[in-house]
């Protein structure tokens, strides 16, 4: 949980995030503690480039099982920014979604100015599909929230899913 905490208060983070101010320990282990109780489906995010894996970040769906949707949300640790981690762990999470959640469509929201953000879940298979005018803050500035969608007859994998042999 520390590990975590530590990875949000990063002002980039903090940035990303369109939060003016960190959380304590306390208050964030007990959101934390609530949102493990619910239907969210959460990854720790580990970089396997060194000798042994090293956590990351964390990548979170969160479903709506009525309509087979979910809300994507990811943090990197600082550490790890820039590796290509971001697009890899969402990538890896959509498949995830699409062939073993079984569900439809992953959306998610990023402040406009957020453009490494953007970039990075392109490249995963996100596609822009609107945006919340005025929705945020970047660096104290008011912008916009960009929402992206992906769309599981759209992926085109290739997927890390195998079928078990018969």
């Amino acid at each position: 949980m520390e590990t975590y905490w530590r990875w949000e208060q990063d002002p980039v983070v903090l940035v990303g995030y369109g939060r003016q101010q960190p959380e304590s320990l306390e208050a964030r282990t007990e959101g934390m503690t609530h949102q493990i109780r619910g239907d969210n489906i959460r990854f720790t995010v580990y970089d396997l480039t060194g000798e042994a894996p090293v956590p990351a970040g964390i990548a979170t769906l969160l479903p709506d099982s009525a309509v087979r949707t979910a809300e994507y949300v990811v943090m990197l640790a600082p550490e790890a920014r820039g590796k290509g981690l971001g697009a890899a762990t969402t990538r890896l999470v959509l498949d995830y979604g699409f062939h073993i959640t079984n569900l439809r469509m992953i959306w998610l929201k990023v402040l406009a100015p957020n453009t490494a953000a953007v970039h990075a879940y392109e490249k995963a298979g996100f596609r822009t599909v609107g945006r919340l005018r005025q929705a945020g803050y970047w660096l104290g500035q008011v912008c916009d929230e960009v929402i992206m969608d992906a769309l599981a007859v759209e992926f085109a994998g290739p997927s890390v899913i195998v079928p078990l042999e018969s």
